[in-house]
């Protein structure tokens, strides 16, 4: 039995997939042979999201384009080729796990649908993902050219799949396929052997990181978040496997959703890839990295205290969870970076919109807590939300005035489907039903009429200059960019 992964990147930059490497590791344990075909490097194929935001100053300027190749050929033509040679049996093109948003796991399903409706193959071709798992009944029409769409986490799924298919049994009745009963979640982590990540191509390693070119790669220690952000995919997963109750933003049975890794695994990965493929920087992709298990945190901590790994991680958090013992713990983790959302700087529409609830106050405690223990702070905001103004994504830049954080990112709005804020958005007639072109990083999609493509445009642009400079800037670089 062959499976052939497929990663339809177009950011251009590396990056590896959780999924990838979590799906690789059980089947190899199972013995099925694997072959990753990956479209990052492709020249006629990405869009050079590094370029574009350096351009506007979210990343600093680093060697990156100078290490990497890209490839001149047909990513169609070479995927094609790569399936006349190794005949999978089946092609596995999209999934989540705890890498949810920006880089490219919610879009894969559309890119891919977009490549196999080009290449000629028997292969079963099977998705996973947020759009299965919220919009089931819809996924054979949007994407006829995918064959079987699992709900959920889709690891043990996925192998059950091809276990069926070589066994001639019935793929229909497979747990967790749409349309069947649901798999169970994953509660002990520890079940998925150890991820492959033998399966990417070196030069992925490679990553752009406070202007220089690190050895990284994408890790996850837990799965699952206990907040319910009224635009965040996870509240998908959460609605799926039962987790509907909420009460000021926090979910209910909160400790039956949030699951992690065992120390000694965690510390086992680590180890493993620092010493076999160079990795110093580890990007845990984690919802919320302060709601792991505190006893397994200060257990890896002790494990890393007595070994003499070079490395270091970089988080995502909520400043709820930033007080100064859980700072002295980050130290311990050789921590050197952490993200925390903003978002919009309203107190009102965080908690009426977004279903956040934190005060100002906090953020700002957080901020300043990191600061002075040394640890890099990333302050994360979006622009185009439903209701959203321009005087309010004003307030939000003066706000992170006041933060002075280490880095700034600024996201367009995504419409992710199915979650509480998307369904909102339609009804406003800011999105159509579903948005197949959306990217927080490189375009807007939004028909709203609060704030145009253009000025949202203008604003991915020039806001981390306004963070430096000002907002009373804004007049001078609009008349810059023709806009009055």
């Amino acid at each position: 039995m062959k499976i052939l992964f497929l990663n339809p990147s177009k950011w251009g930059r590396g990056i590896t997939p959780i999924w990838i490497a979590s799906h690789s590791a059980v089947l190899r344990s199972r013995g099925y042979k694997i072959k990753l075909f990956d479209c990052t490097f492709y020249r006629k194929w990405m869009v050079d999201e590094t370029e574009y935001n350096t351009h506007n100053l979210q990343y600093k300027p680093s060697e990156y384009a100078k290490i990497i190749k890209l490839k001149k050929g047909s990513v169609v033509k070479e995927l094609q080729e790569t399936i006349d040679t190794f005949e999978p049996n089946v092609i596995f093109v999209s999934a989540f796990s705890s890498h949810l948003h920006g880089e490219g796991e919610y879009v894969n399903i559309q890119y891919a649908h977009e490549l196999m409706k080009q290449i000629s193959t028997e292969a079963l071709k099977v998705a996973g993902g947020i759009q299965p798992t919220a919009i089931p009944n819809e996924m054979p029409e949007r994407f006829p050219s995918i064959d079987y769409f699992i709900q959920g986490e889709s690891e043990f799924v996925l192998a059950e799949l091809a276990e069926n298919l070589g066994s001639n049994g019935k793929l229909e009745k497979t747990c967790g396929l749409i349309f069947n009963e649901k798999q169970d979640l994953i509660k002990n982590m520890d079940m998925i052997p150890p991820y492959d990540y033998s399966v990417f191509e070196d030069q992925i390693f490679f990553r752009p990181y406070d202007g220089r070119v690190e050895r990284a790669v994408d890790y996850e220690i837990s799965r699952g978040c206990m907040y319910s952000c009224s635009y965040c995919v996870e509240s998908i997963i959460q609605s799926y496997y039962g987790f509907i109750k909420a009460k000021s933003g926090v979910i209910t049975r909160a400790k039956e959703y949030l699951r992690n890794k065992s120390a000694k695994r965690v510390f086992e990965e680590i180890s493993t890839l620092n010493r076999h493929y160079n990795i110093n920087l580890f990007r845990c992709q984690d919802a919320n990295f302060l709601t792991v298990n505190k006893d397994v945190l200060n257990e890896l901590a002790d494990m890393l205290d007595n070994s003499n790994l070079d490395i270091m991680l970089y988080i995502e958090t909520r400043s709820e969870g930033i007080n100064p013992k859980s700072v002295r713990l980050l130290k311990r983790l050789k921590i050197d970076g952490v993200g925390m959302g903003v978002e919009v700087s309203e107190e009102g529409f965080r908690m009426e919109s977004l279903n956040r609830f934190v005060s100002q106050e906090k953020i700002l405690n957080a901020f300043r807590l990191l600061e002075e223990a040394g640890i890099k702070r990333t302050a994360y905001n979006i622009i185009g939300l439903p209701c959203q103004t321009e005087e309010m994504i004003l307030d939000t830049i003066n706000f992170n005035r006041r933060l002075k954080p280490d880095n700034v990112t600024v996201a367009f709005y995504s419409p992710y489907i199915g979650t509480r804020e998307q369904i909102k958005s339609k009804e406003m007639g800011c999105f159509d039903d579903y948005e197949y072109n959306i990217d927080g990083q490189l375009r807007t999609v939004s028909k709203s009429t609060l704030v145009s493509k253009e000025l949202l445009n203008f604003y991915k642009k020039y806001f981390i200059r306004m963070v430096r400079e000002g907002t009373e800037k804004s007049i001078e670089f609009k008349k810059m960019e023709g806009l009055s």
